[in-house]
C-alpha cells in the first residue's frame, strides 16, 4: 500500500475524518481556554554530618564541608517519609495542596534533595514550597528523635537553594492539548481503514457468489503512475527508514513532550506501525507463516508491562512516575512495532536480506564515528544540534577511563555503543562467509566486520569485550577446521596489533578483569550494593513491580542490571517475560540452524543465536533496554530471525512436499513375468 492509496482512502471515508478530527481540534482549543498555566518552585536541601562526626575532620567553621556521600541512605529514608501518605496529610493540614515531588538532584552523588510543588497560583506555589523545605528539616528530626539519636549525633538538614520564583510550566498544558489531538486523529485514521478494510471484505464476498457491481468490475490496466505518493511501500523500507533515524540521529535527542522514548526513530517506528495496521486492515497483506513466535513472546513482554502499569496507577505514585510509565507504554508500542514490522510485514526473503545488509552497512558507519571519537578524544554527538529537539540526558561529556577517551559515537553512552556492535557482529561475521556475495570482493565483505569488532576494544569496557568472546565462543566452534584455526590466527594477531597500535589499552582491559575478579573493582562495588537497596522496592510489588518506566535515575538510583531494573519495575512476571525474549531468540536461530539446507542458513542461524546470547548475558551488565538504540538493535533482530525462520520453514516443507512418499511394501510394483520359451 503506498501513501497515494491511504489517502484515497481517507478521502473515501471523509465521514470518519473530517468530524472527529474537527472534535480533537475543538477539544484542544477548550483545554487551551480552560486549563489553567502551571507553575513550579524548587528549593534544594541537603543533609550534614553530625557534630560529634566533624570534629573527626577540619571543616574550617564550615559546615556545608560535612555533606558527605555517606549520607545517602539516610536521605533515601528522609525521601521515602516525605513520599508516605502520613507526611502527605500532615502537609495537606498546613496548606501544602498543590502537587508536590521529593528526590534526588539530578547528576548528584553526595545527600543532595530538591524538593519541588507545581501548581496555578504563583504565591501560593511559593508559600507551599517553604512549608515543603521546613517541613523536611522536622521530619528529619522527628525520625532520630523516634531512634533516639543523641544530640551530638543528630544529622541536620540545610537549605542550599532556598524556595525560587515560581516558574510557568506550559510544557504540561501543551502535552494535554497534543495528546487529545492526536488521539482524535489517529481514531479517526483506524476508524476509517477499518472501514475499508470491512468494504473489502464484503466485495471480495459478493465476488465469489458471482456478483460484480458495476463500479468495481475489472477496468482496462493502465500504467501506475510514477512519484512519491503512488511508489509502494513495503516493509523493509520502513524499516530502513527507522535505521537511518536510530544510527545518525543521537539517542540522546528526542522531541520535548517525551523524554527518553521520544527520539525520532521510535516515532517513525510508531508511524510505521500505524501503516502496518492500515495495509493489514486493507486487506493488502497478511502476516507471514511460521512467524508468530516473536509476537508470542512481545504479547508475554505487553502483559508486564500493562500488569505493571495498572499496579503504578493503584497506587500512590508522583507525578514524575505516572509520565514515566506513560513513556513506558509509548516504547513498548515502538518495539512492538519493529518486530511485527520484521517478522510479519517482510513478504520475500530477497527483501529481508537487503534489510540485514543495510544494518551491517548502517552500523559499520556508526562505529567509523566511533573511531574518531576515541582517536579525537571527543563525542562527535555533542556537536549535533537539530531544531525541535532537545537531550534527554543533561550533562552529557566525552568519557574516560584510564587515560582513554571512550567512545559513544551517536549513542547514549560508551556502554550502549559496544553492546549494539555486539549484536550486529555475527551478521557482519555470516555476509562476509556468505557466498552469494563474494563478487562483492573481500574488502567489502570484511571491512565491516573488522571495523565493528575493532570497535568493541575501544570501548574500554567489560560489557563490550564480554560480547566479542560470546560471539567467538559460539560461532567459532562450529566452523571447519581450516577456517577455525585461521580466525583463531586472526584473533590473536588482532590483539597484538591493537598492543602496538594503542599501547595501553590492552593492558587497561586486562586490569578491568583483574580488579572485577579480585573484588576491588570500585564500579562493581557500586553496582552490587545497589543490589540489596532494589529488595526494599521488590518486596512491596513482588508479581507486577512498580510499573514499567517508573523506577528512573532522578526519583531513585542507577541499577546498571537490566534484570533487576525488570524487578523493581515488572516484578517477577516481567522478568520471565525478559527472559522468554532472549530464550525466543535463541531457539530461532537453533531451529533455523536447524532446518537449514545450506550452508550460509546454517550459519544465519548461528549468528542469531550468538546475538541472543549476547543480550542475554551483557544485559546483566547495564540497563540495556533504558537506550533506544540498543534495544531498538535488539528487536529488530529478533523479528527478523523470526522472519527468517518463517522462511526456512516453508522452504523445508515446499521440499519435503517435493519428495515422494516412499511406497509401502505391500504397494510395491511387482517385476513382469514373462512367459519361457
Amino acid at each position: 500500500m503506498s501513501l497515494g492509496d491511504i489517502w484515497a482512502i481517507m478521502c473515501r471515508r471523509w465521514y470518519f475524518m473530517v468530524p472527529l478530527t474537527l472534535l480533537s481540534l475543538f477539544a484542544g482549543g477548550y483545554l487551551y481556554r480552560t486549563v489553567p498555566v502551571s507553575y513550579q518552585s524548587q528549593s534544594s536541601v541537603t543533609l550534614l554530618d553530625s557534630t560529634a562526626v566533624a570534629e573527626l575532620a577540619p571543616t574550617f567553621g564550615n559546615p556545608i564541608s560535612n555533606a558527605g556521600g555517606s549520607l545517602v541512605v539516610t536521605a533515601d529514608v528522609l525521601i521515602r517519609t516525605l513520599q508516605s501518605s502520613d507526611s502527605a496529610k500532615e502537609l495537606h493540614s498546613r496548606g501544602v495542596t498543590d502537587r508536590y515531588t521529593v528526590g534526588f538532584a539530578p547528576a548528584a552523588d553526595s545527600p543532595l534533595l530538591t524538593l519541588s510543588v507545581t501548581g496555578t497560583d504563583r504565591e501560593k506555589v511559593l508559600q507551599e514550597t517553604t512549608t515543603l523545605t521546613k517541613f523536611t528539616g522536622e521530619q528529619l528530626k522527628a525520625l532520630q528523635s523516634a531512634s533516639k539519636v543523641p544530640t551530638g549525633y543528630l544529622v541536620q538538614a540545610a537549605p542550599v537553594v532556598l524556595p525560587q520564583t515560581p516558574v510557568s510550566q506550559p510544557k504540561a498544558r501543551y502535552q494535554n492539548i497534543a495528546s487529545v489531538v492526536i488521539v482524535g486523529v489517529v481514531s479517526a485514521f483506524l476508524l476509517s481503514i477499518l472501514a475499508e478494510g470491512v468494504a473489502v471484505v464484503r466485495r471480495r464476498g459478493r465476488a465469489r457468489e458471482g456478483y460484480v457491481p458495476r463500479r468495481h468490475r475489472a477496468k482496462p490496466q493502465e500504467r501506475a503512475p510514477k512519484g512519491l505518493l503512488t511508489r509502494r511501500l513495503d516493509a523493509t523500507t520502513i524499516l530502513t527508514g527507522y535505521l537511518a533515524l536510530a544510527f545518525f540521529v543521537p539517542s540522546n535527542l528526542t522531541l520535548p513532550a517525551l523524554g527518553g522514548v521520544g527520539t525520532p526513530a521510535n516515532v517513525f517506528a510508531l508511524l510505521g506501525l500505524l501503516w502496518y495496521l492500515a495495509t493489514w486492515l486493507g486487506g493488502r497483506i497478511r502476516p507471514a507463516e511460521g512467524t508468530r513466535l516473536p509476537r508470542v513472546a512481545m504479547c508475554l513482554l505487553a502483559v508486564a508491562v500493562l500488569l505493571s502499569y495498572i499496579a503504578d496507577a493503584t497506587r500512590n505514585s508522583t507525578h514524575e512516575e505516572i509520565l514515566g510509565a506513560d513513556r513506558g507504554l509509548i516504547g513498548l508500542g515502538v518495539w512492538v512495532a519493529l518486530v511485527v514490522l520484521a517478522s510479519a510485514g517482510i513478504q520475500e526473503r530477497g527483501r529481508l536480506e537487503t534489510l540485514m545488509r543495510r544494518l551491517v552497512v548502517l552500523g559499520t558507519v556508526v562505529a567509523l564515528i566511533g573511531y574518531y571519537d576515541f582517536f579525537a578524544a571527543t563525542n562527535i554527538a555533542d556537536s549535533i544540534h537539530i531544531p525541535g529537539l532537545q537531550s534527554s540526558t543533561a550533562g552529557i561529556s566525552a568519557m574516560d577511563r584510564g587515560s582513554f577517551t571512550r567512545p559513544r559515537s551517536t549513542t547514549a553512552h560508551p556502554l550502549e555503543f559496544g553492546g549494539m556492535l555486539a549484536i550486529l557482529v555475527p551478521f557482519a561475521v555470516h555476509q562476509a562467509f556468505d557466498p552469494v556475495r563474494r563478487h562483492a570482493g573481500a574488502l567489502r565483505r570484511w571491512a565491516p566486520v573488522a571495523i565493528m569488532a575493532g570497535a568493541l576494544p575501544l570501548t574500554v569496557s567489560r560489557t563490550s569485550i564480554i560480547g566479542a568472546l560470546i560471539v567467538i565462543l559460539v560461532m567459532v566452534p562450529r566452523w571447519k577446521p581450516q577456517r577455525r584455526w585461521a580466525a583463531i590466527a586472526i584473533i590473536m594477531g588482532s590483539v597484538a596489533g591493537f598492543k602496538v597500535i594503542i599501547p595501553g589499552l590492552i593492558g587497561t582491559i586486562t586490569n578491568l578483569f583483574a580488579s572485577f575478579l579480585s573484588g576491588s573493582d570500585s564500579s562493581t562495588q557500586a553496582r552490587t550494593v545497589k543490589y540489596s537497596a532494589i529488595v526494599p522496592y521488590l518486596d512491596e510489588h513482588p508479581w507486577v513491580g512498580r510499573g514499567f518506566g517508573t523506577f528512573t535515575p532522578d526519583l531513585y538510583f542507577f541499577t546498571d542490571n537490566q534484570y533487576m531494573l525488570t524487578l523493581a519495575e515488572m516484578g517477577i512476571v516481567g522478568l520471565v517475560a525478559l527472559l522468554a525474549l532472549f530464550i525466543t531468540g535463541i531457539h530461532t536461530g537453533g531451529t533455523i540452524r536447524r532446518l537449514a539446507r545450506t550452508d550460509s542458513d546454517r550459519e544465519l542461524g548461528q549468528a542469531f543465536l550468538a546475538s541472543a546470547l549476547v543480550a542475554l548475558v551483557i544485559s546483566a551488565t547495564f540497563d540495556a533496554l533504558s537506550f533506544p538504540m540498543y534495544a531498538g538493535m535488539f528487536f529488530l533482530t529478533l523479528g527478523a530471525g523470526g522472519s527468517y525462520l518463517g522462511f526456512i520453514r516453508r522452504e523445508a516443507a515446499a521440499a519435503a512436499a517435493e519428495v515422494p512418499a516412499p511406497r509401502k511394501p505391500s504397494e510395491a510394483q511387482l517385476p513382469e513375468l514373462v512367459e519361457s520359451r
